[in-house]
């Protein structure tokens, strides 16, 4: 762990910590969170630490939602919060921001619509479906409503074209992906629906002041929270990312560490 800069992490209560998924809190694709980080977790909650999910899914594995105990959780990419597993917020595109998302001109591109409530997928012919998209019984999108869509998803190698084409013609749209790590995906959600928005927003909802917020990201869609945390944790070595970062995580398997020195830390502070 390496500081990028002598800010001091937040003093006093309360204190929210707000996790991304693939790559922070779990491995890319992972379904569990790793043990150490667990009872790491469990120590801060005892500390009255508040905790947040905020990823770019749709909807974060049970078996996560178990091991974190989150007061919130914010979805595709910040654009659906729930507080205490109730809807707090939910971030629609409208019909004619939606229209010109899927007139993408991709050939042969992937693309998933996401709703609150499941996916639809369009597979090019000859083409198979990713495996998660089976696990998750998608629908095609022939048969998507036009109305309730969260976000969008386009998997093709031309994808940063269609990103360009996109913040040339309707910028208040918010694009994550198109550029490493992820060159060849590309999401799309309505004006407001990013991970930013979704960190303030919680910490508003709990009465956390936003100099008491910690964000861990390891992405380009994390950017935005990590820009307005009072902390930012970047796990991985992402160049985007390390001009917010006040603290590096190089491996994601070292939080569960980082998060027991932090826990520590508060006891000792709180202890004196």
């Amino acid at each position: 762990m390496t500081a990028r800069t002598p800010v001091s992490f937040p003093a006093g209560r309360p204190l929210l910590l707000a996790f991304d998924l693939d790559g922070t809190l779990i491995p890319d694709a992972g379904r569990e969170v790793p043990a150490d980080t667990v009872s790491a977790l469990a120590r801060l909650r005892a500390l009255d630490v508040r905790l947040a999910i905020i990823t770019g899914r749709d909807t974060p594995p049970g078996a996560v939602r178990s091991a974190v105990q989150p007061d919130a959780v914010a979805t595709n990419n910040g654009g659906r919060i729930e507080l205490d597993g109730a809807l707090h917020i939910e971030v629609r595109f409208t019909p004619e921001d939606l229209e010109a998302v899927l007139a993408h001109e991709l050939q042969d591109a992937r693309m998933v619509l996401f709703t609150a409530d499941g996916l639809y997928v369009d597979v090019p012919e000859g083409s198979e479906p990713e495996a998660w998209m089976v696990a998750r019984s998608y629908r095609p999108v022939s048969e998507a409503p036009r109305e309730g869509i969260l976000k969008v998803g386009f998997y093709h190698p031309e994808v940063a074209g269609l990103a360009g084409r996109l913040r040339q013609s309707h910028p208040h749209l918010v694009l994550t992906g198109a550029q490493p790590p992820y060159p060849q995906f590309l999401t799309v959600t309505p004006e407001g629906a990013h991970k930013g928005a979704a960190l303030t927003l919680i910490a508003d909802a709990l009465g956390v002041p936003h100099n008491h917020t910690v964000a861990f990201g390891d992405s380009d869609n994390d950017e935005a929270m990590l820009e307005v945390a009072g902390y930012a944790v970047q796990v991985g070595t992402l160049p985007l990312l390390a001009r917010h970062a006040h603290v590096q995580i190089p491996r994601h398997e070292d939080l569960g560490a980082y998060l027991h020195d932090l826990a520590s830390q508060l006891e000792a502070t709180r202890a004196g």
